[in-house]
């Protein structure tokens, strides 16, 4: 995959930790379809997205193949090491330079020198420049960063630059502009930093620490078999404490009463951003800021030390006081004299990268639409990888974010999910019983049918030939208890059958709440309900759909009876009733004060031939016929019920049946 920019995602690696966009500083990693992508234009090539990521999803911009097969076989190469290399090389640092040259380097320089060739820039632009602040302009990151996102502290930065640029403008004007020049570094901007084309030329590739021990193993060189040999000339002198915390106001040789008052050392990138906003605020008035966007050069994301913070700077701190000693400064003082006419100046651009804020209404209906409407909502947990859901939901209106990376309102929906899927599978698995034993049924109704007819026949038969032939009162009343119980069968096996059906509906417009009006005008005056108060509420400006006017009647006649049956034993006896609109579906919900239903008994409710009703008040078969219809009518019903409160049953059914 060809790289763009100089770090970019793997995306097959990537695996949505968004630990990378909570480092970024710039917001320049952007969600797309849950791969966080590096906007090139955004980006400001601090690499800590790089040092964040565990699965190594970021892969940085590499000059490798470039060097090893262009520039060192010209002969002509000069290797610029920068002087953190002893918290990389651990062990044999001092046979670094040698390795340079057996790789095929002609020369091995510090860019330590270039330090100390800017740090008097510095002091005189500190002393000359009355009180305006002065940005350090050493770190690229740190350019990069207000060429982008601080448009107002563009003119601040010191148009200085930096000790890699000023050591390849030194190597360029001592030997050649046909020298080529490879610096090797900690600092993953720094390959961002040789393209910018107000210093292009001075430098022609950036490798890294770890690219560089990469190089070294796959030719075999290896440190240990090596001997220690010093760097080529211009040597450096205090330049080489550079990559420490303070290090340019220590080469520059600031006075101290200056540096107590007007000078302040920022390091870190939450610092670097506090600061920064401090400045643009007008809140800070030092002469001088010397920024660095990692805690030093020597926690630059492309060390790659296992060493913690004070065992590199321990290791930096040996190396520079043992060849400080051995400097020659009246050789060092002649060689920074013979660079005074030396350009080191620079400009910079203007980049502005910042997105217009969105409106206030469209954060409040993006954070709704996560489930978050008031501020007791906003969790600011942080899992996406913005400080807080605000920031989350600026992210997604600036085309930045995406809505599925809030962890708690995944975790929600995949509840959600997991809750309807274990409902749909029940109702699956009630549907496919309920089907095998409407199959069964019809078979049955249809042969039992048959033989209670000729029951009937017969028993009506005797019945009236005993009545004319003799006079025995108990043989009629006999028959008529035969006769009556075979017409309980008969609806039994009706019942059987409709539950069976598969017939088609017949479709008509049903006003809904008519129709269950009259049902509540006839229940009422049945002896049996007598002193049970039944209430109906509508909230539908239009209660008319497309049904089955019988069947649906059938539905509520029968939810209503059983709603009222269940009353039968308590105080409060109370049925409400409820009728209100959503969308496409009018929904129905019938509750009473009743007994409840036992929690072991809500899966049964639709199974045939399941009743808890008295012997010879039920046959089984009311709730699984109502299931059935309502499924015909392509609607939905579900049940709520609470030992000694009573139970809600709640009908959805579509307005226009297709």
């Amino acid at each position: 995959m060809e790289i763009h920019g100089t770090v970019e995602t793997i995306p097959y690696l990537c695996k949505r930790c968004y630990s990378c966009i909570r480092e970024c500083p710039a917001i320049a990693i952007r969600v797309e379809n849950g791969q966080a992508v590096v906007m090139q234009e955004r980006c400001i090539s601090c690499g800590h997205c790089v040092t964040v990521c565990s699965q190594n999803a970021k892969r940085i911009n590499s000059d490798v193949d470039f060097v090893v097969n262009e520039i060192i076989p010209t002969g002509n190469a000069v290797a610029l090491i920068a002087p953190s290399f002893p918290a990389s090389f651990t062990h044999d640092y001092l046979k670094v330079p040698s390795a340079l040259r057996k790789a095929g380097f002609k020369m091995v320089c510090e860019v330590a020198f270039g330090s100390d060739l800017v740090s008097p820039l510095y002091k005189h632009e500190i002393e000359s420049n009355g009180k305006q602040t002065i940005i350090s302009s050493a770190c690229p990151a740190i350019y990069n960063y207000i060429e982008k996102y601080f448009e107002n502290l563009v003119p601040k930065l010191a148009k200085i630059v930096s000790p890699m640029i000023a050591m390849g403008r030194y190597i360029k004007e001592t030997y050649g502009q046909d020298t080529k020049v490879v610096f090797i570094g900690p600092c993953i901007a720094k390959k961002s930093e040789y393209c910018d084309e107000h210093v292009a030329g001075a430098v022609d590739a950036v490798l890294t620490f770890a690219e560089l021990k990469d190089i070294l193993s796959k030719t075999g060189i290896s440190l240990t078999d090596l001997t220690e040999t010093n760097f080529d000339p211009p040597l450096a002198l205090t330049g080489k404490a550079f990559p420490l915390a303070g290090g340019l106001i220590k080469t520059a040789d600031i006075p101290g009463d200056i540096l107590e008052k007007e000078i302040i050392v920022v390091e870190g990138r939450e610092k670097v951003e506090e600061i920064l906003n401090e400045i643009q605020a007008n809140k800070i008035n030092a002469k001088f800021i010397d920024i660095l966007f990692c805690e030093g050069c020597i926690q630059g994301p492309a060390v790659d030390s296992d060493m913690n913070y004070y065992s590199r700077r321990e290791k930096v701190i040996n190396y520079i006081n043992d060849k400080i000693k051995a400097t020659d400064k009246q050789v060092w003082k002649s060689n920074i004299y013979n660079s005074r006419h030396l350009d080191l100046g620079r400009d910079f651009t203007y980049r502005d990268m910042r997105v217009e804020m969105p409106e206030e209404e469209v954060i409040k209906e993006i954070l709704a639409g996560t489930n978050k409407h008031t501020k007791q909502d906003e969790l600011n947990c942080r899992a996406c990888g913005y400080k807080t859901c605000r920031e989350y939901a600026i992210a997604i209106a600036k085309g930045l974010a995406e809505n599925d990376m809030c962890l708690p309102y995944l975790i929600e929906k995949l509840e959600t999910a997991y809750k309807d899927l274990s409902e749909t599978q029940e109702q699956l698995q009630s549907a496919e019983k309920l089907a095998s034993i409407g199959q069964l049924a019809a078979g049955v109704a249809h042969e039992i049918n048959n033989p209670l007819g000729t029951i009937l026949l017969y028993t009506s038969l005797l019945k009236k030939e005993l009545s004319v032939k003799l006079n025995n009162p108990q043989s009629i009343e006999d028959l008529d208890l035969i006769a009556e119980e075979t017409n309980r069968c008969k609806n039994i096996v009706s019942n059987l059958l409709n539950f069976a059906r598969q017939g088609k509906l017949k479709l008509a417009d049903v006003d809904i709440y008519d129709m269950v009006n009259s049902i509540i005008k006839t229940v009422r005056i049945k002896p049996e309900f007598k002193g049970i108060s039944i209430s109906i509420e509508s909230l539908l400006d239009d209660s008319v759909l497309k049904g089955d006017s019988d069947q649906l009647k059938q539905v509520f006649l029968n939810i209503i009876n059983n709603a009222c049956e269940a009353l039968e034993d308590r105080e409060v006896k109370k049925v409400n009733i409820s009728l209100s609109r959503g969308d496409s579906f009018i929904t129905i919900t019938v509750t009473d004060s009743g007994c409840g239903i036992p929690k072991d008994n809500m899966n049964k409710l639709f199974t045939p031939f399941f009743t808890t009703k008295k012997m010879g008040k039920g046959t089984g078969l009311g709730l699984p016929i109502v299931y059935g219809i309502i499924k015909m009518h392509k609607g939905d019903i579900r049940v709520l019920s609470e030992i000694g409160t009573g139970t809600t049953i709640t009908i959805k059914l579509p307005v226009n049946l297709q």
